[in-house]
């Protein structure tokens, strides 16, 4: 079956960096893009980035451009979102996304950007 499961997050002083990591299993992950998203307390879920299969296109949404990466290693089955220069309102829990015919998603991973 479809498993995602996220780490990498935490507590992060304003202007600091993270590295969340999604693992992958139960499919073909060469074959399938990957998303992150990320849900702060009282506000809807938002996409932070997508990146097709071959790691070749990425998108990313405005709130969060320039500040992060994505890439993923298809040897590892694993998809990356590197945060720099997070911001208190950077706090949410991210989820890693997606989509066979339906949406899987992760567990998500908390980030609490706060000094």
């Amino acid at each position: 079956q479809v498993q995602l499961v996220e780490s990498g997050g935490g507590l992060v002083q304003p202007g600091g960096s993270l590295r969340l990591s999604c693992a992958a299993s139960g499919f073909t992950f060469d074959r399938i893009s990957m998303s992150w998203y990320r849900q702060a307390p009282g506000k809807e879920r938002e996409l932070v980035a997508d990146i097709s299969s071959d790691g070749g296109r990425t998108n990313y949404a405005d709130s969060m451009k320039g500040r992060v990466t994505i890439s993923r290693d298809n040897a590892k089955n694993t998809v990356f979102l590197q945060m720099n220069s997070l911001k208190p309102e950077d706090t949410a829990v991210y989820y890693c996304k997606t989509r066979i015919g339906v949406d899987y998603w992760g567990q998500g991973t908390q980030v609490t950007v706060s000094s």
